[in-house]
Order: structure tokens, then sequence, then C-alpha cells
């Protein structure tokens, strides 16, 4: 079983991620494991932070490391709180601080108006100065609810509105959302990526064996 850190603290992420990855015999480990220090995140676009994240864990653990920079992005917005999601209302902001500044930011924004889509990019770096890391994004596309509603999932799942389902994702399962969510895209076509990589990893060791 190969190991890789997943660069991230988020609780919610790490689940996502043991879900999504069990298939390919990969034991998938938090940073906190290694006490590994976050990093700046000081990148202009998702993949870039994505990748200075990837590349961190890589250095601190000596393994494979999995890194993911998601977020919401609100055309009404222009496009905020985008690479910004998790710290919207400040460096230590919680959840509901994010979406209380979101949906003042909304206040007077019609349904029809308020559209929005969360995008994920995932990187894979089989090491830290890996040249061609593995590099995969997807989008979900809806719109803010006037209202929060639903209690699972995290960020801002209870007022992300699934036009097609007629619910938020934060009414959503873990299945149903995994199957739809722009992580779950990214994954998706990540998934398959990361098995090839490895397999070439092996197969050189075994030709310089």
């Amino acid at each position: 079983m190969t190991r890789v850190v997943i660069a991230s603290s988020n609780k919610g992420k790490l689940n996502e991620f043991n879900i999504m990855l069990n298939a390919l015999d990969i034991q998938v480990l938090p940073q906190a494991d290694f006490d590994i220090p976050e990093v700046e995140e000081t990148g202009q676009s998702f993949v870039e932070n994505a990748i200075l994240k990837a590349r961190n864990a890589c250095k601190y653990s000596g393994l494979p490391a999995l890194a993911d920079d998601s977020g919401l992005v609100v055309d009404a917005l222009q496009g905020n709180p985008g690479i910004f999601s998790a710290r919207y209302a400040g460096p230590n902001a919680t959840d509901q601080d994010n979406i209380e500044k979101l949906m003042s930011a909304l206040q007077s924004v019609p349904e029809e108006g308020r559209s929005a889509r969360f995008h994920c990019a995932l990187v894979f770096m089989l090491h830290e100065k890996d040249p061609t890391p593995l590099v995969c994004q997807g989008n979900w596309e809806g719109r803010i609810h006037t209202r929060i509603t639903g209690n699972g999932g995290f960020g801002y799942d209870p007022v992300f509105w699934v036009e097609e389902l007629n619910c938020t994702a934060a009414e959503l399962s873990a299945e149903a959302k995994n199957e739809r969510s722009h992580r779950g895209l990214a994954l998706k076509q990540l998934k398959q990526q990361i098995q090839d990589k490895l397999n070439r990893q092996l197969d050189s060791h075994d030709i310089a064996g």
C-alpha cells in the first residue's frame, strides 16, 4: 500500500479523500501526523496554491503528497471569495463567519443574479522537486441560496444551491456529493493518473535495481 500525505488539516476534506481514494490501495495520512507547518498561500490562483501546499508536504514528510486548493467563486462578487474562501471573514474565520459575510455581501442581489461555482485544483507530487506534478481541476455549478439549509458537508455547503437536485450541498449524502462535487470531479480525473505515475516510479526503481 502506498502512503500519501494529504496537505490539509481540514477534517471534511480528509474524509472525502479517504472515501474517494480507498479503491487505489493508497493509505491517506494527514499532514498533522508529520508536524508539517502550514505553508503561506502566496499564489494568485487555486493551482499555484495547491502546488505550494503539495511541495511543502513532500518536503517535510519525505512522502508523495496530494494537495487541493478550492473555493467558492461568485459572479456577482467579481469571483470572490475565490482563493480567499477559507479566510473570507478573516484569518481565523469559522465557516459560519464566512457564510454570514457572504450572505451580507449578496443581501441586495436577487436569486437570478446569485450564480456561483465551487472550483477545485488538485495537485499530486511524488517528491519536493517533482518536475511534472499532476494537476486536475473541477467545477461544480450552482447558486447562493437566500437562506442557510442543511447540516452536512462543510464550508459554504449550507448556502450552495444545487439546482438539479433542488437542495443545498449540505443536504446531500457524502456519496451524492462526491459524485458531482468539484473535488469529486477533479479526483476522478486524478485517480488514474496517480496510479500511472506511481507505477512508472515503481518500474524505474525495478530497472535501476
